[in-house]
């Protein structure tokens, strides 16, 4: 039985972040975030602890700049990249 819900904001934020830096960073940066909510409770005695859900970082996706990012990725390894919008019928 696991003690943590596996659909759980801080769960997802480690499983996004561990392939790209490492379980010992990433532990270090989700204590962090533990720390925070934390001190936002303990500040604020209204304040009340709401979970954000697993799937809270695609929900707030900035589409713009995700698009941004990989044009830059792309070109960096070579490629000439040209943006067209998606047709509205499916082949």
């Amino acid at each position: 039985m696991s003690t943590f819900d596996d659909d759980a904001f801080l769960c997802a934020r480690y499983r996004r972040l561990v392939k790209r830096r490492g379980h010992t960073k990433v532990l270090v940066a989700v204590a962090r975030s533990i720390l925070v909510i934390v001190w936002h409770l303990v500040d604020d005695p209204q304040a009340r602890y709401q979970e954000l859900g697993p799937d809270w970082h695609q929900r707030h996706l900035n589409p713009l700049r995700k698009t941004r990012d990989l044009v830059r990725q792309l070109e960096h390894l070579g490629h000439q990249v040209t943006l067209a919008p998606a047709s509205d019928t499916v082949a």
